[in-house]
């Protein structure tokens, strides 16, 4: 287990600046400890910091946690938890790490839910040892650090958007408002209840801020707020001071309940980040209805962003991610996350596609060109932040140098079209040449990660850094040179001038030798006498020692001040700076599937505003990538008007799921703006995207497998449209026969008759295959089987029918159920074959239910004379009189009603 820890004798007090260190007299006296100004300090930054937050508290070159921070930390750490002192008469419990490796660390405390408040030394120790030998070293909490308000390129993961979001209520109005801290981007949307869990689900934050007592579906790492920070006025204020506006109207024409959310956003980031300048672009509306709303349910069943198992690998974003960049990684989730629904958009992404598609020999250079291009927007964002490194400039200097090239080779690219998107993005690139030209002459290829290390400066930029870089760097030789001399005037030939942390420079002799530097008119001043040695001082060597460290210092200066001027000039150049990284990343993306649609045999796909779903030879794109040997079957699906709603059964293990999925997964690329795993693909716009398939249970909030699927379908039922497309797969399996089949029934019929949506329905119960008969739009499908020599084969192949059988029985021969248990259970098959056969099947005498005929009485409603009698009336030939006499007549017809 690693202690992570320095001992008392390691330390160094607050008021030694000489070593860099700090602390150790407190360290070294545990019994005054609770009583220490040290402690009184940590003390008054723990009540600042909450109890919410562990408190990371700096004392030389550890980061200390004290009290049931210490005993939280050790524990989720796994780092020895010592004790230090006493406070009221009890131990205190104490761990700590190293300052240098501390994000480490922090990267696995917010991994586990907690928040951090860093307390870091803001003197330096000489400053406080003015103000009296016991003062202590001033500290302040200069940062909170949250899940969602990382920056460090260390932790966060480089292909993932990491979002903060707000939610707020006003007036009955609800909104989101949320940003990525790491990149700057900044968002809000009006959204109803309904549409909330589907928002959230999309934006899948790292955070949400919300009022104490808000109500929120879904689990979501939630941070409550006093309802004040959510005061539309307050953050109205916030937004124009942020921004510098006089009114809201000039970024964007936002609800009351956006400005709360927004301004609660903005109130939480200046809390946590203390002084940082954290860069956030001006908000930008995005409009109900702009994106394919996709549940957190359907996400999950879907495996869109991630697989059961929480893996992005086998996920259909890590199966279409072939992008170069980190930017471009994050950009490709985005738009999986939301499909669009505007069909010019959406050829527009397909157009440049296209171009790249056809265009292999320019996308290869693409793409390599894309690969040497680092993360301009966490660069930007880590240097806006003041967390940025000499590292972070010259990746903006490589990035935008290479940007540059890319935008010049394009601009003479022969590509089909071209593509209007193309010209747009060219357009967004630079110019960078300024910037780039000055980050060159600063910089040397490779800069290191800190500014207090220097050496990132290149040589040639500044003659004084020079200067003293070459003072610095050639004092070996000007020592040399004065240690020959001393040899020479002294005649002692083994003379050497030596140094060490406690002496600095010193002369060494053999004592033999020592009395020719002790002579009265010597000039060397006798410092120190050891058993094998006499050390001496002079003159000379003191003023060379002081050169050689003040221009050490000197040189370490200026480079802070030229890496200072560097960050000025280069969050001067921001706008230009993201304009650039977003054309780079969005011709990524493209570029990507391009590659994809070229490798794997993809064809674009149609998107217009019609109602058609036909695909044409559709696979699934996750299974065929998985597949190690053989040939993906492809399969038709058409869910045009005459046939809106596909009943498919067949057995399981057939590939019925399959089939659902990726024809759902088809319709999210296609929207996305990605060539789809097709002969050929017309999709009319879907609205709303919703799956049922799989069992899953929320035992932690005593939902079993039975009232998640409920619940899940309830929600269809309740927010589907003519436009949706609806993927329902076994419903009402999960509880008894009788009100499986009732349930199964209904909800077919309800999406068919009242919803009127696209559908694709898998079921084992044939019985349904009667309703085909009644519902006009309704077909049928089932998956082929073979049996072959009392063996099931399974062919993948989707055609038009019903199963003959569930083949329920030959799946559990295949699963290896005893043979024993398969005979009884054909036993028992036969026999209740047998009664239903008798009874005519348990689905006969259905449409004498009432379940089942009010949908069917409905559709003739019985006769309503008030409505007649209205539908009779012609307002603008009534006078007074008759007008009210007709309002007695209708009272009359409504009490006879």
């Amino acid at each position: 287990m690693p202690t992570a820890k320095t001992s008392a004798s390691d330390a160094a007090p607050d008021t030694a600046p000489d070593t860099g260190k700090s602390d150790m007299a407190e360290k070294t006296a545990p019994k005054a400890a609770a009583a220490s100004p040290m402690m009184q300090q940590f003390l008054s930054l723990k009540a600042q910091a909450g109890e919410s937050a562990l408190l990371f508290f700096r004392m030389g070159d550890f980061f200390e946690l004290f009290f049931d921070d210490a005993v939280r930390a050790a524990a989720a750490l796994d780092i020895a938890l010592t004790k230090r002192g006493e406070h009221a008469g009890e131990p205190v419990p104490m761990c700590g790490v190293p300052a240098h490796s501390a994000e480490s660390y922090l990267a696995r405390l917010i991994a586990k839910d907690f928040r951090v408040a860093i307390a870091d030394q803001v003197e330096d120790p000489a400053e406080a040892k003015k103000r009296g030998s016991k003062s202590v070293v001033r500290r302040e909490i200069v940062r909170v650090v949250t899940p969602g308000t990382l920056t460090e390129e260390a932790l966060l993961d480089a292909r993932a958007a990491n979002h903060l979001a707000a939610l707020a209520e006003v007036g009955g109005e609800r909104a989101l408002a949320w940003c990525d801290m790491s990149t700057g981007g900044f968002r809000t949307a009006p959204v109803t209840p309904d549409a909330l869990g589907a928002e959230l689900a999309r934006l899948d934050p790292a955070e949400l801020i919300v009022a104490e007592g808000a109500d929120v579906p879904g689990e979501w790492p939630l941070t409550p707020l006093p309802k004040g920070d959510f005061d539309s006025a307050r953050g109205e204020a916030a937004l124009k001071s942020r921004f510098a506006v006089g009114a809201l109207k000039g970024l964007g024409d936002f609800t009351r309940a956006e400005i709360a959310a927004a301004g609660a956003l903005l109130a939480y980031v200046e809390a946590t980040q203390m002084a940082a300048a954290v860069r956030l672009r001006a908000p930008e509306r995005e409009l109900p209805g702009g994106f394919m709303a996709i549940d957190a349910a359907t996400r999950e069943s879907l495996e869109i962003a991630r697989t059961a198992k929480g893996e992005r690998k086998g996920s259909l974003t890590g199966c279409l991610d072939e992008t170069r960049t980190a930017a471009g990684a994050r950009l490709l989730a985005a738009d999986i996350a939301a499909p669009l629904t505007d069909p010019a958009r959406i050829a527009a992404r397909l157009d440049l596609v296209a171009a790249f598609e056809a265009g292999g020999a320019v996308r290869g250079t693409l793409r390599g060109d894309l690969k040497a291009v680092p993360d301009l927007e966490r660069a930007l964002g880590r240097l806006a932040a003041g967390r940025g490194s000499p590292r972070d400039l010259g990746q903006l200097r490589d990035g935008l140098m290479r940007a540059d090239e890319i935008r010049d080779r394009l601009a003479v690219a022969t590509l089909l079209g071209p593509p209007p998107m193309l010209a747009d993005l060219l357009a967004a690139i630079g110019p960078n040449g300024e910037l780039t030209g000055r980050l060159s002459r600063a910089l040397v290829p490779e800069p290191g990660l800190s500014v207090n290390e220097g050496g990132f400066v290149a040589e040639g930029y500044d003659e004084a850094l020079d200067e003293h870089r070459s003072l610095a760097k050639d004092a070996r030789r000007h020592i040399a040179a004065l240690e020959a001399e001393y040899r020479s005037e002294t005649g002692v030939q083994t003379l050497r001038v030596k140094h060490n942390n406690v002496l600095g420079y010193f002369i060494e002799v053999a004592p033999k030798h020592a009395d020719a530097l002790m002579a009265a008119d010597s000039p060397y001043t006798h410092r120190q006498t050891l058993a094998n040695a006499v050390r001496f001082n002079s003159e000379a060597l003191a003023e060379l020692a002081t050169r050689i460290a003040q221009a050490q210092s000197r040189a370490l200066s200026l480079e802070a001040e030229h890496f200072a001027a560097l960050r000025e000039s280069v969050v001067a150049h921001a706008p230009v700076i993201e304009r650039t990284a977003a054309a780079l990343a969005r011709l990524d993306v493209a570029a990507g599937l391009a590659e994809l649609a070229a490798r794997r045999g993809w064809v674009r796909p149609v998107v217009d505003g019609g109602h058609d779903f036909a695909v044409e030879k559709g696979r699934h794109p996750v299974v065929e990538a998985a597949l190690q040997s053989g040939t993906f079957v492809a399969n038709d699906c058409d869910l045009s008007r005459a046939q809106r709603a596909w009943l498919v059964t067949g057995p399981n293990m057939a590939g019925k799921s399959t089939f659902l999925r990726q024809n759902a997964l088809i319709a999210i690329m296609a929207q996305a703006g990605s060539f789809v795993p097709a002969a050929s693909a017309r999709i009319g716009v879907v609205d709303r995207l919703f799956s049922r398939v799989g069992a899953s249970d929320n035992l932690a909030e005593g939902r079993s497998t039975f009232m998640v699927e409920m619940v899940e379908t309830a929600a269809i039922l309740r927010q589907a449209t003519d436009r949706s497309l609806v993927i329902l797969d076994e419903v009402g399996r999960g509880t008894s026969t009788y009100d499986g089949l009732a349930i199964a029934w209904a909800v077919l019929e309800s999406v068919h008759d009242e919803l009127r949506a696209r559908c694709l329905f898998a079921s084992h119960y044939h019985e349904l295959t009667a309703l085909a008969e009644r519902l006009d739009a309704l077909a049928l499908a089932t998956v082929r089987v073979r049996e072959w020599k009392g063996e099931l084969v399974f062919l993948h192949e989707v055609i038009a029918g019903a199963a003959d059988r569930s083949y329920g029985l030959a799946v559990a021969r295949l699963a290896g159920m005893p043979d024993g248990a398969v005979k009884r259970a054909g036993e028992v098959l036969a026999k209740l074959e047998s009664r239903r056969a008798e009874t005519g099947g348990i689905a006969a005498g259905l449409e004498d239910l009432p379940l089942f005929s009010a949908s069917r009485a409905a559709e003739t409603p019985a006769a309503d004379p008030l409505r007649e009698r209205l539908g009779a009336v012609r307002p603008d030939e009534l006078t007074p009189r008759a007008a009210l006499d007709l309002i007695y007549e209708l009272r009359g017809l409504a009490e006879e009603g």
